[in-house]
């Protein structure tokens, strides 16, 4: 296998997994791609290749993917026709440049038309670009960040300690977005192998479970008396109307925002939850990586180490 080149790595899941792959591969295999010249220089000081590239313009693209031949495409972090152009730029360019598989990092259940998600549109269609420009793939269906949940929850601890949104006595197997991180850098590392060959990976936390339960093991390792309030989907919009939230991707977002996602796509990933369209549970992830996916009851326990963090997008 020759050079595997990973894109996002100036956002949160990308350092993540480019941290893991210098564990996996040697720094002369690797070439890391991100938006910020800045972000990059840790990286070129390790002696690792960086490039520098912005995926909303095909110009230059193909020679920042050159020379590689499997790239790591993380979804951008922003939704809808945006989204989907950006990504099939880089389907474009790395089929120009020469990349012979793609590692996408994906959705849960993406490929369920009935799916009410609005996320999952710009999934499903990425998709369906890569399999039909003929490159190999690997396409990692990451269940939801247990992070943006336990966020959340100590959201609520400083309010009024009544956790509240529509998705019900829905299920959902939490992940860490380290381990989806790790799930990427292993993925990419094990591209070539047998067995890997336009494969589809379900990304899932240890067990599924309610808002509720998840509730529980947060209360359990912090002593919170946190409740759970359900809400209809126009009653959660409400809620983050209030936070500053904007409904789009296209909003403005509040600097250091504790939700920095779009009251979209959140309120229909809740949507799909309530409907039973998340309640997807694989070892997948044990076994790419052999390792267990860290618990959501762990998480909690050491909770300053599992937040969300700041939206990193530098979309223009």
């Amino acid at each position: 296998m020759g050079k595997i080149l990973l894109t996002g790595v100036d956002g949160n899941l990308g350092s993540f997994a480019a941290e893991t792959l210098l564990k996996l591969r040697d720094k002369s295999e690797l070439i890391f791609v991100g938006y910020s010249p800045k972000s990059l220089e840790r990286f070129a000081a390790m002696g690792v290749e960086t490039r520098v590239a912005n995926f909303n313009e095909y110009e230059g693209l193909e020679e920042a993917f050159k020379g590689a031949d499997v790239l790591g495409l993380i979804s951008m972090p922003f939704v809808g026709p945006k989204r989907q152009a950006a990504q099939r730029n880089v389907v474009d360019a790395a089929k120009k440049a020469g990349v012979k598989k793609i590692v996408y990092t994906s959705l849960v259940n993406a490929g369920d038309e009935t799916n009410p998600s609005v996320e999952k549109k710009d999934h499903i269609y990425t998709e369906r670009y890569i399999i039909a420009s003929g490159l190999d793939y690997i396409f990692l269906r990451n269940s939801q960040y247990a992070e943006a949940m336990i966020t959340n929850y100590f959201t609520y601890v400083h309010l009024d300690g009544v956790l509240k949104n529509s998705q019900g006595d829905g299920l959902m197997a939490y992940i860490s977005r380290k381990d989806c991180a790790k799930a990427l850098a292993y993925a990419l590392h094990r591209a070539f192998e047998k067995g890997y060959e336009k494969a589809t990976l379900d990304i899932n936390g240890k067990e599924l479970m309610t808002i509720s339960k998840f509730i529980e093991y947060g209360n359990q390792a912090t002593g919170n008396k946190v409740s759970y309030k359900e809400l209809t989907d126009e009653e959660n919009y409400q809620v983050f109307d209030a936070m500053g939230v904007p409904r789009t991707t296209d909003g403005v977002f509040k600097k250091d925002s504790e939700a920095p996602f779009s009251s979209d796509g959140m309120v229909t990933f809740a949507q799909a939850i309530r409907e039973g369209k998340m309640a997807v549970h694989t070892d997948d992830f044990k076994k790419l990586t052999g390792d267990e996916p860290i618990t959501v009851l762990e998480m909690f326990e050491h909770a300053d180490e599992y937040q969300i963090g700041a939206r990193h997008s530098k979309d223009k």
